[in-house]
């Protein structure tokens, strides 16, 4: 695809595509070969080396997933993007890739339960210092950033509360104090948020849950500048958290329909979103694009909408999720966000199982919140489920 004037839904579709195609194919094909074999002994070292273009073993690389990264690095607008096993595997190869021990890093409390035990748990352990900011609390970030990181990592929006921060604000103070800025915009998609745009050094997905969209293949991407980028692919082309090739061949067929399905999951989650709002055992919604959400005004200057995640709070905290999930008829109750179909569940079983209730609780996650990723079905269905489910444990209640 040449045409980069091109509106992302078509971009979505074409891009990064067209170099994998062979013998008259329309789609990318899947290449499970192993090792490329070469006759010619100069041209295979100058493969081996990167001063010809080529694959020769595929731990390093392969063209289906070569493709994969091509059409993400196009939707993001980055130089250059490579690949991972999973989401998880993207996050702790990159950051490896630039702590030592001795550095420092700064956050929020509120990134999603692994990226946070990477935090707590393992980067301590290598001498790295961690400082972790309230979310949405810009003036303590810029602080912290201040007195010298080597990194400033951040989610917006943040699994499961959805909390917003201003990603132009945090580039800049990053730049200003030498830090690399990484932000993971899983929840948010190419199509709604563009953070390297905003002047942010590498954009972070689970490719997992949007970008394939259709719960079926793992892995995980990182965008950026061909320097930052390069030196992340040599870390996992070494340690091995290779994307398997016939996961990018589903993230290929996934993201054709990208923009589509992320329309539909935004409009399905402002619905329900007020909806919700509406119910008398609903304590506490969260979505960026309600105008109660504490940072909706930044959300609406750096999202084009505002996405397909949303939580609620309970009363009644877990009993109540025990008795108004399993009543849901079009929802899915498992550990994924991002597909077709909707997707529910509490915290606790979901994005912050590996935590604590104390430590969710420290995060400001009640263990009455249930996380809900919109499907595409039709949003007349979907609320009605919800209110059945309403109405069954109302009912319960009152017996």
């Amino acid at each position: 695809m040449t045409n980069n004037n091109a509106k992302l839904g078509t971009k979505a579709v074409w891009a990064g595509e067209k170099e994998y195609l062979v013998h008259g194919a329309t789609q990318v094909p899947v290449v499970l070969s192993v090792a490329y074999g070469y006759d010619d002994m100069d041209e295979w070292y100058d493969v081996a080396i990167g001063k010809k273009k080529g694959h020769i073993y595929g731990r390093n690389t392969n063209p289906t997933v070569q493709a994969f990264e091509d059409k993400l690095k196009i939707l993001e607008g980055a130089e250059a993007a490579t690949s991972f096993s999973t989401g998880m595997a993207a996050i702790s190869n990159t950051l490896s890739t630039f702590l030592l021990p001795g550095d420092r890093i700064v956050s929020i409390k509120d990134t999603y339960g692994g990226t946070n035990k990477i935090f707590t748990e393992f980067l301590p352990r290598q001498q790295i210092e961690v400082s972790l900011c309230e979310t949405g609390n810009h003036e303590q970030i810029e602080v912290e950033v201040a007195k010298g990181c080597k990194i400033l990592y951040l989610e917006t929006p943040t699994n499961p509360t959805v909390k917003i921060t201003d990603i132009e604000r945090m580039a800049k103070a990053g730049r200003d104090a030498g830090a690399l800025v990484i932000v993971d915009n899983t929840f948010a998609t190419p199509i709604n948020q563009n953070p390297l745009s905003l002047g942010v050094d590498l954009v972070i997905h689970s490719a997992t849950k949007f970008l394939g969209g259709h719960a079926d293949a793992l892995g995980g991407v990182v965008c950026g500048s061909k320097e930052l980028v390069e030196k992340i692919y040599h870390f996992r082309e070494i340690n091995g958290a290779t994307m398997d090739p016939m996961a990018a061949y589903l993230m290929l067929r996934g993201m054709k329909t990208l923009h589509l399905r992320v329309r539909e999951q935004c409009k399905n989650a402002m619905a329900l979103a007020k909806y919700l709002q509406s119910k008398e055992m609903v304590e506490n919604v969260y979505y960026p694009g309600l105008e109660s959400h504490p940072h909706h005004d930044i959300a609406k200057k750096q999202m084009k909408d505002f996405g397909g995640m949303l939580s609620f709070a309970v009363k009644g905290g877990v009993d109540t999720v025990r008795d108004l999930l399993p009543k849901l008829q079009f929802a899915n109750r498992a550990a994924n966000l991002g597909a077709v179909e909707t997707t529910v569940g509490p915290a606790r079983t979901t994005s912050h199982v590996e935590c604590t209730p104390e430590e969710r609780a420290a995060m400001g996650i009640p263990e009455g919140l249930i996380r809900v990723s919109c499907g595409i079905e039709d949003i007349e269905d979907l609320i009605a489920d919800f209110e059945q489910a309403f109405n069954h444990v109302e009912s319960v209640l009152q017996v």
